[in-house]
């Protein structure tokens, strides 16, 4: 069935014209729910992305290590950190619920969030690791 099929008939009389608005007020209802049905669900989506680039040794440059944080509307999802050095490299993954993990955050997990956050993170309850 199309929404929004196009009426031919033009209507004659005042009962044809409140029947074709009573058919649009039930469709902009279900709009209306479908919309807000498709609102709560975005919140869940990916909205929020914050990379950051760092060295976090001493002898090896260029910023190949890096913290990626993927965030829902609420805050929820996960921060990713891949860590570089010339024996290996080593990535971790941390839950992030409401802004925070149930982990110890580094500074740059940390700068992650706020930075995928446009810098309004809400809760700022983790301590980076010293």
């Amino acid at each position: 069935m199309f929404i929004f099929k196009k009426e031919t008939k033009i209507p004659e009389n005042l009962g044809e014209i409140l029947e074709r608005f009573q058919r649009l007020d039930e469709r902009i209802e279900k709009l209306s729910r479908k919309l807000d049905e498709l609102e709560l669900k975005g919140r869940k989506h990916i909205q929020k992305i914050g990379v950051v680039r760092f060295n976090p040794f001493k002898d090896v440059g260029g910023n190949q290590s890096f913290s990626v944080a993927i965030l829902d509307e609420d805050d929820n999802g996960v921060v990713v950190t891949g860590l570089y050095s010339r024996e290996g490299n080593r990535i971790y993954a941390k839950p992030i619920k409401n802004g925070n993990s149930s982990f110890q955050l580094s500074e740059e997990e940390l700068r992650a969030i706020e930075e995928s956050s446009g810098g309004n993170q809400k809760n700022k309850n983790n301590q980076a690791a010293k």
